[in-house]
């Protein structure tokens, strides 16, 4: 079983950058990639970008591509999510998660989630 935990939110003004990180444990050899959600208030929850574990390899939604970059840190299991250019529609709570499959990046392909984190961007 994987824990995830997310780290790096908090409120921002337009324009702005935000890292936020993911460290993973337990059995994570398991895991075939990472991925990053997001939901807004009312909304329903959104493909934001992954990361395939083995080799790098990355996609992102196209709302965030070209802002958005997904890395990972095989030592310490972490998986960062550099946002710049960030918008007021970018708020939204942040869930990092953890498939053991190739999926089609949608929420329910993803087993394992951490709690999320706020991100809040000011216009």
């Amino acid at each position: 079983q994987v824990q995830l935990i997310e780290s790096g939110g908090g409120l921002v003004q337009a324009g702005g950058s935000l890292r936020l990180s993911c460290a993973a444990s337990g059995r994570t050899f398991r895991t075939y990639a990472m991925g990053w959600f997001r939901q807004a208030p009312g909304k329903e929850r959104e493909f934001v970008g992954a990361i395939i574990w083995s080799n790098a390899r990355t996609y992102y939604a196209d709302s965030v591509k070209g802002r958005f970059t997904i890395s990972r840190d095989n030592a310490k299991n972490t998986v960062y999510l550099q946002m710049n250019s960030l918008n007021p529609e970018d708020t939204a709570v942040y869930s990092c998660a953890s498939t053991s499959y190739n999926g089609d990046y949608s929420p329910r392909d993803f087993q394992t989630w951490g709690q999320g984190t706020q991100v809040t961007v000011s216009s």
